[in-house]
């Protein structure tokens, strides 16, 4: 049986997307145009300081249906120094306002953003929001980008911490995605025609014309098998391990208008999100809060271990024993300790206090993700 972890789970790249947000606001046009005022302020007049990190916000009040393709947050076209990235859910929400514009946000706006403007159930926004500050973010501002490295999250941390966003590959981002292409050919984050294509190509042989969970099963294993052909460096492990099957799940859960019921993703509407980082036309989000529904059918489909190409050749993919798997939960709890271990090996003054406050944020998730049996680690101290 698959474990809650697997069911919860949903890649950064779609909300997070993906995974990268504002705080909620109501059906009032005239909100996003001081929410931005504000957002252009906090970062003008100097870089952003030290911030002594809010926790997140808990499940907002009303969790049903509702139009957020609204007056409150128009589309707008991208402006000169605007960052987004890998995640087309999280490239939706900063271009109709959910967070700043700019792309730019602190987690708690990223976990409130995904739960109003994509209804995701709190523990997994959390989960992957903070999940992905640890790794790309600036812990002493509370800023992550949403797409490439840039001075507006701050001064640059220690390294060989990089606080370079969504972008950066290795530690959210990864290989095999379906409308992005492999790191190794030069740009991971830009939407790719030819693999849209293949996307559009799959839903008409198994869908009938949509994507579903049967597309969903097909499509995970062809890139699988598409990266192994070609990426004489492809990885396939640990967190990318899981947020790839998240990744497949989620245009199903959270790209389908949620007046349907019968959870399949048209092209328009697909095309829309991928490329053109936009809500289709009078969009609803889900009537409950979602997380990664479908993806135990996605797995059975074709059910792979985690590995990757050995010796820098193609075809010669190598299962790894260490890696965590969907059996070995909170191996991926370690593997991401591990990895905040070395990004900050010494951590002092504002940093260490901000890194013991954002791993105690990202624990409160771990139990209902990975489940109870993870214990809690103190890598940095519990002070």
């Amino acid at each position: 049986m698959i474990p809650q972890f697997f069911v919860l789970l949903t890649t950064l790249l779609f909300t997070f997307g993906t995974l990268s947000t504002s705080l909620a606001l109501p059906d009032n046009v005239d909100l996003p145009k001081r929410q931005e005022v504000g957002d252009a302020g906090a970062r003008t007049g100097g870089a952003p300081g030290p911030v002594n990190p809010p926790p997140p916000p808990g499940p907002p009040k009303f969790t049903g249906t509702k139009l957020v393709n609204d007056r409150a947050h128009p589309w707008r076209p991208l402006r000169a120094g605007d960052e987004r990235g890998p995640c087309p859910g999280m490239n939706t929400l900063a271009s109709h306002g959910y967070i700043s514009r700019d792309g730019v946000a602190t987690p708690a706006q990223i976990v409130t953003s995904v739960q109003e403007g994509f209804n995701m159930q709190n523990n997994l926004a959390i989960f992957v929001t903070y999940l992905a500050h640890l790794m790309n973010g600036n812990l002493v501002t509370d800023l992550l980008s949403i797409g490439g490295k840039t001075r507006k999250t701050g001064p640059d941390p220690p390294p060989p911490a990089h606080a370079g966003g969504f972008n950066v590959h290795g530690t959210f981002e990864g290989d095999a995605g379906m409308t992005r292409a492999d790191a190794f050919f030069g740009d991971n984050h830009s939407f790719n025609q030819t693999l849209f294509d293949k996307f559009v190509d799959f839903s008409n042989r198994y869908g009938d014309g949509y994507y579903n969970l049967t597309v969903a099963g097909e499509l995970r294993f062809q890139r699988l098998q598409d990266s192994i052909a070609t990426n004489p460096q492809f990885t396939f492990k640990n967190v990318r391990f899981f947020t790839a099957y998240g990744e497949s799940a989620f245009p199903i859960n959270f790209f389908v208008d949620g007046r349907r019921t019968d959870k399949k993703l048209d092209m328009a509407s697909a095309l829309s999100f991928f490329k053109d980082m936009r809500y289709p036309p009078d969009f609803f989000r889900p009537p409950t809060p979602m997380s990664n529904q479908g993806i135990a059918e996605i797995f059975a489909m074709h059910p792979f271990l985690p590995g990757g190409n050995a010796d820098g050749r193609v075809n010669n993919f190598v299962v790894d024993p260490t890696s965590a798997d969907f059996t070995k939960r909170c191996v991926l709890y370690e593997d991401i300790l591990n990895t905040v271990k070395t990004l900050y090996p010494n951590p002092t003054g504002v940093l260490r206090r901000n890194l013991i406050k954002n791993l105690r944020y990202f624990y409160t998730s771990v139990p209902a993700i990975l489940g109870s049996d993870c214990g809690e680690q103190f890598p940095y101290g519990q002070k």
